[in-house]
Formats: C-alpha cells, sequence, structure tokens
C-alpha cells in the first residue's frame, strides 16, 4: 500500500513546471470592434442540483479513492501547490528582469553598430554573450530548484496522506483501496468511494501536528 501511493501521488501532484520563454513580439493594437445591438439579457442558467453522497455500502470490504481530488482539495494539497507556484512565479520574474537587460543591449547594438567604435562594439557584444550565458544559466537552475521542491512537497504530502488512508479504511473495515485513475475500474458503486472521507480526515484537527 505504501508503495503504491507513492507512485500515484508522484505522477498527480504538484504537475507546475517553470517557463522562461523569450518575451513575444508585441502585438498590434486591435481594432475597435462595430458597435452592435445590446443582446437580450439571459436569465442566468438553473445551478445544477449536487447529488446526495451515497452511504458507504454495509460490509463492502472494496473501496476506491481519488487521490488527485485529495491534492486539489485538501488543505495540505492547496498549501503544497501554493508553495511551487510562488516559486515559479519568482523565477519568471528573476527570468525576465534579465531578458529585458539583454533585449536592451541587442537593440543598443541593432541602433548604433555602424556609428559605435570597433572597441565599444567589441565590448557590448561580449556583454550580450555573457547575459545569454547567466540566463541559460538561470534557467536551469530554476529549474532545478523547482523540481527538488516538487520532489519534497509530494514526499511530505505522501508522508502524511498515508496514515490518514489507513486510518480511514480501517475505520470501514476496508481489505483493498483502489485508486479511481490507475485501477481500470469501469463502474463501481459511488457509495464506495470514500475520497471525501479521507479528505475530511485530513484536514482535520487529528491530523495537524501539535507545536
Amino acid at each position: 500500500m505504501r508503495g503504491y501511493v507513492l507512485a500515484v501521488a508522484l505522477s498527480v501532484l504538484l504537475t507546475a513546471a517553470p517557463t522562461f520563454a523569450q518575451p513575444a513580439p508585441a502585438q498590434p493594437a486591435p481594432k475597435p470592434a462595430a458597435p452592435t445591438a445590446p443582446a437580450t439579457q439571459q436569465p442566468p442558467p438553473a445551478p445544477v442540483p449536487q447529488q446526495p453522497a451515497r452511504p458507504f455500502p454495509e460490509g463492502a470490504k472494496v473501496a476506491y479513492i481519488n487521490i488527485q481530488r485529495i491534492a486539489n482539495e485538501s488543505t495540505e494539497g492547496k498549501s503544497a501547490t501554493a508553495k511551487v507556484q510562488a516559486l515559479v512565479q519568482k523565477k519568471q520574474a528573476e527570468a525576465n528582469e534579465k531578458n529585458k537587460a539583454l533585449q536592451a543591449d541587442q537593440q543598443k547594438l541593432a541602433a548604433g553598430s555602424s556609428v559605435m567604435s570597433e572597441a565599444s562594439r567589441a565590448e557590448l557584444e561580449k556583454k550580450i554573450e555573457r547575459t545569454n550565458v547567466e540566463l541559460q544559466r538561470m534557467t536551469q537552475d530554476a529549474q532545478q530548484e523547482v523540481q527538488e521542491l516538487q520532489q519534497q512537497l509530494q514526499n511530505q504530502f505522501q508522508q502524511k496522506l498515508m496514515p490518514i488512508v489507513q486510518q480511514v479504511a480501517a475505520t470501514k473495515g476496508i481489505h483493498v483501496l483502489f485508486s479511481a485513475a490507475d485501477s481500470g475500474i469501469v463502474w463501481a458503486d459511488p457509495g464506495l468511494d470514500i475520497t471525501a472521507d479521507v479528505i475530511k480526515q485530513f484536514d482535520g484537527p487529528a491530523a495537524t501536528p501539535k507545536p
């Protein structure tokens, strides 16, 4: 069970990855749209009624959980995702600043190459080359740092989730627990889905370590 949860958690949790692409070229301003007659306001669609939760079948020894849902909805999963996103945004901002400096030097070289002295032009070209190398290294380091944080948070998530899963399964007398995304289940009684029970227990006071 422990190895199973780890394998699944690593495949579904915290998939954010940093991107440090060059800024896209400026797009021309869109033409103003021709005026149109105001549309008739339509009433908002009626909310889809939520199906009541099915009770866990009495005497059932098999159940399943949705680990992706646990990662998305649990407090622990949301916190981990937010940490990864914050790091990605920080690294992207740093790369964007380096990109701006690089583009400014490239534009300076393109605009003044014909009037620059040979020494000034050579110095600026070397500076552009150094900035390019620094940007490549910055990108590689950022990607590695984000991946290491992802791995760390995934391991922590799995270590905290596993006892909760075992506790809920034991409480319900479950002998076999499947992952809904990986087990190949074609159909199952919705009452066998104990994901909500795991999330509730995961977020409960008992799951929060005391200071």
